[in-house]
């Protein structure tokens, strides 16, 4: 008998839902920092076992929108919630309901699909905190079930995907078993870089940051791949900050990824990064659909 089912997962931003998929996957295809809207598309990631495959949809972080690009992030993580076999909502070691854990508790609470509670960090926990957690969300009577994990760790993640397994119908194999991500090629590349500069950029920069991949070129001998990518901004001081003092922050950037370009693509890169400005393009409905968040 072979089960196949999709699996959305949800929770606030950075509460580990990439981190938790990539350890899942075993490749690096969401990409991670500590700010928020670090996820802003539905990635499916492909999990197959010898008598399994799991569709897992990671979307970005449900939170209040504050331009087009947010109200467009927002549809696409509600979006899944009644289109899948399972949703998983993840929260993390707060001994305290936040105002947006509520929000999505609230959102959830009567979809007909079922629901698998991960309370992710509880690396940071000991026995009784983790009891006292797992009873105050028993309480809400709306989880089929309740994993205390630490997705860091790799922690209880084996039993994640166990309970799982029993939840998702019988069905076909959706994917070749070989493929971890309907993502195309120059869509991680450009999110690698995006993921570089969040990482180094200052706090008010990287919300308005979008990378898009001009071109992608095998040179003659195959030894080398030419990678041409411009950065877009909201401001031209935005500009300056990204390019930083003497060209450095760039140089930082595109050092960083270029690693990370490389183990994907298994070849040496060589890769080109400009810096444009286009003004608060988050604000207009056009340009968000003209860069793909559609």
């Amino acid at each position: 008998m072979y089960k196949s089912g999709f699996v959305t997962v949800i929770g606030r931003p950075n509460v580990g839902k990439s981190t938790l998929l990539n350890k899942v996957i075993g490749e690096k295809i969401s990409i991670i920092s500590d700010k928020p809207q670090t996820t802003r598309n539905k990635i499916q990631l492909v999990y197959t076992g010898d008598d399994f495959q799991i569709v897992f949809l990671d979307t970005p972080g449900i939170q209040m929108p504050k331009n087009k690009l947010g109200e467009y992030m927002l549809k696409v993580s509600k979006s899944t919630l009644e289109e899948v076999d399972v949703v998983t909502f993840m929260v993390d070691d707060s001994m305290e309901t936040g105002a947006l854990d509520s929000y999505i508790i609230k959102e959830i609470k009567d979809i007909s699909t079922p629901i698998v509670l991960l309370i992710n960090k509880t690396d940071k926990l000991n026995n009784e905190e983790i009891m006292k957690l797992i009873d105050k969300y028993n309480k809400m009577e709306m989880f089929q079930e309740i994993i205390p994990i630490s997705a860091i760790n790799h922690l209880n993640i084996d039993k994640y995907i166990d309970t799982l397994k029993k939840i998702i119908p019988e069905g076909p194999q959706y994917f070749p078993e070989d493929m971890i991500t309907d993502q195309p090629e120059r869509l991680i590349i450009s999110e690698i870089i995006r993921e570089k500069a969040l990482i180094n950029l200052e706090e008010e920069v990287p919300h308005g940051i979008f990378v898009d991949i001009d071109g992608i070129k095998e040179r003659g001998n195959k030894d080398i791949i030419d990678v041409f990518a411009t950065i877009y901004c909201e401001k031209d001081s935005h500009k300056g900050i990204v390019i930083g003092k003497n060209g450095r922050m760039l140089k930082e950037i595109g050092q960083n990824a270029r690693i990370e370009i490389e183990s994907l693509l298994g070849s040496k890169v060589n890769l080109q990064i400009w810096v444009k400005v286009e003004k608060n393009w988050r604000e207009k409905e056009g340009k968000v659909r003209y860069f793909g968040y559609k």
